[in-house]
């Protein structure tokens, strides 16, 4: 559900920052603890890292989960394309078995 733009406060990586949305303000906190999660994740891979090193592993981690989901979801969709196809030639197929089964009977 889209609301007028209004700024919602999150904190990420101990930060906190205004942010201008049309979302709705829950959906934006869940965005921004789901952010704030892979920076905790980011931080306990390399330590030593500073918060822009941080927020670039985070992104590349999300971005890597997102390419995943869409490769997922591409060979699923080809897996339903091709089931699909299959069925359609097999109805075809039963279907002319039944037409010239009623062309038999009819002679």
């Amino acid at each position: 559900m889209e609301h007028g733009s209004r700024v919602v406060t999150v904190e990420i990586h101990g930060q906190q920052y205004p942010i201008r949305s049309g979302l709705d303000p829950a959906y934006v906190a869940e965005l921004a603890a789901y952010v704030d999660e892979k920076m905790q994740l980011a931080l306990r891979e390399s330590p030593a890292g500073d918060t822009l090193k941080l927020a670039v592993l985070a992104a590349l981690n999300i971005a890597d989960e997102y390419f995943r989901v869409l490769d997922d979801e591409r060979r699923q969709n080809d897996q339903v394309a091709s089931r699909a196809a299959e069925l359609e030639r097999v109805l075809d197929l039963a279907l002319g078995l039944a037409d010239s089964r009623s062309q038999s009977a009819a002679r």
